[in-house]
């Protein structure tokens, strides 16, 4: 379903409701609107949860947060576990956002189980460039390293990090594997954090983009999430209780967009997005894998 006057999602007005606040437009196309929970910055899928009774807490990215999609697989997941699942889902979130932001860890902790979706490795700050601390697919700047080691590119063309590696790659293949690296040890290390900062009960969710369907410039780099593998998180394994894994289709080359809700503007983006075909089968899946953990 497509909504065709996009405008009307920029009438914002900013609510508090207890400890909690969230920003809801006039007249809004998905009724689940976007919302805050404590001091954090950080906006998280609607409605948003009192986490007064037992709950499983879900943390990831633009997925998670189910953007143009009615009914994302938290809020499935909610039915079929008979359990509140608070969507902690934050669009252009990494590994870090979470990790910079108390309100929400305390939230994930006191869950009764904390689902993390996997998110790439291209969206963390390390010793090569510096990433924006909430929306952490944004570059901000390279560090001196990362300018001795590629004198030749200027740096000021970049606005996302995934156009930065793909372009580090294509420039030098060789010289991009030291980055490369670096940024699978930043992981590593972050993942290993966040998953400490959960505490024993998590459940890791692998969305793996089917590789006719990324179509992306950073295809060669591997299918999203960016630059991970089954290696990297069966190194993680020890520290989770579960890892669910699930192929995705992007909403466009799959035909799945019935049933999303966009801006006439909005097209192009909503047809890079999952649908909600793939939200059931995600929820479908955890639905599997959480059985009798939480």
């Amino acid at each position: 379903m497509v909504i065709e006057s996009p405008q009307i999602w920029f009438r914002v007005n900013f609510i508090v409701v207890g400890n909690m606040s969230f920003e809801g437009s006039g007249a809004s196309a998905l009724d689940d609107l976007p919302c805050r929970y404590g001091a954090s910055r950080l906006l998280m899928r609607g409605p948003a949860r009192t986490l007064d009774a037992p709950y499983v807490a879900v943390l990831g990215g633009t997925e998670t947060y189910g953007k143009f999609v009615t009914n994302p697989f938290p809020a499935l997941l909610d039915h079929s576990l008979g359990k509140d699942c608070v969507n902690l889902g934050c669009a252009n979130a990494g590994i870090d956002s979470f990790l910079n932001d108390p309100d929400i860890l305390g939230i994930g902790a006191r869950a009764d189980l904390a689902v993390v979706q996997v998110m790439g490795a291209q969206n963390l700050n390390n010793r090569y460039y510096r990433v924006h601390p909430r929306r952490n697919d944004r570059f901000l700047e390279p560090t001196a390293l990362l300018t001795e080691i590629y004198g030749e590119i200027d740096f000021t063309e970049f606005n996302f990090n995934k156009h930065l590696v793909c372009t580090l790659n294509r420039v030098c293949p060789s010289r991009f594997a030291v980055v490369r690296d670096e940024l699978r040890r930043a992981w590593l290390g972050r993942m290993s954090l966040l998953l400490r900062a959960l505490g024993p009960k998590v459940v890791l969710l692998w969305l793996r983009y089917e590789p006719h369907a990324s179509g992306q410039s950073g295809a060669d780099l591997g299918d999203e999430p960016m630059l991970i593998d089954r290696d990297m998180l069966d190194q993680l394994a020890d520290e989770t209780h579960a890892i669910v894994e699930v192929q995705v289709q992007r909403a466009g080359p799959s035909g799945d967009m019935d049933g999303m809700m966009f801006g006439a503007m909005q097209a192009p983006a909503a047809e890079h997005m999952i649908g909600p075909d793939s939200h059931r089968r995600i929820a479908e899946a955890l639905g599997r894998g959480l059985a009798g953990l939480s």
